[in-house]
This record gives C-alpha cells, sequence and structure tokens, in this order.
C-alpha cells in the first residue's frame, strides 16, 4: 500500500520558519520525483517545489530564495523560511515517475498558516 504522510505544519508568524516532511512507504522512492504544492482557501493548487530522483532541484518563483526541497531515503523535507501571510495553505507532496509506466501519488496534507 503506498502512502506519502506529510507532517511539520502549524501556525508560524510572518518572518518565521517551518520544516515540512512527507514520509513515503510503498513506493520505490529513489526513482520518483518529488513535489510539493500547496493551496489557499478558495484558490487552485499551485506547484511550490520539486526535486528529482536525480536531486535537482526547481522552485515556484514565489518561494525561490526562501525555501529548499531536499530529500533522504523516503522522505522528502520542505525547510520554509522568511514565511509570508500568502504562505498559508494546505500543503501536498506528490510522487511521480514515468519508470516502468506513469505512476503520481499525492499525500493527504498539511495545514500551514502565517499570521501577520
Amino acid at each position: 500500500q503506498v502512502q506519502l504522510v506529510e507532517s511539520g505544519g502549524g501556525l508560524v508568524q510572518s518572518g518565521g520558519s517551518l520544516r515540512l516532511s512527507c514520509a513515503t512507504s510503498g513506493i520505490n522512492f529513489n526513482i520518483f520525483d518529488m513535489s510539493w504544492f500547496r493551496q489557499a482557501p478558495g484558490k487552485e493548487r499551485e506547484w511550490v517545489a520539486q526535486i528529482t530522483a536525480g536531486g535537482r532541484t526547481n522552485y515556484a518563483d514565489s518561494s525561490k530564495d526562501r525555501f529548499t526541497i531536499s530529500r533522504t531515503p523516503k522522505t522528502v523535507y520542505l525547510q520554509m523560511d522568511n514565511l509570508r501571510p500568502e504562505d498559508t495553505g494546505v500543503y501536498y507532496c506528490k510522487a511521480f515517475t514515468t519508470f516502468g509506466g506513469r505512476s503520481e501519488y499525492w499525500g493527504q496534507g498539511t495545514q500551514v498558516t502565517v499570521s501577520s
């Protein structure tokens, strides 16, 4: 059974930091590109950052220079610094691969709230 379980969300003041984790099980983690997305109330889900199976990182303009994505065996992290109220939302991790066929899995999300 595939599971992606996010944790680390919470309430933080503007300028503060949080570290999100996404623990995976049931997948061959090494062949999956891992991404973080977020969804603010009333808005569409948006991409935040990606780390490929090979370790290459990519960031949305809104998270560049403030967020850092990293991975260890079976877990992906998102270090978020200098948080702003507009970073508020539910953060989801996604695992994606086309190796051996297309596979995509999502976690259940973790709430991040940044107060001004």
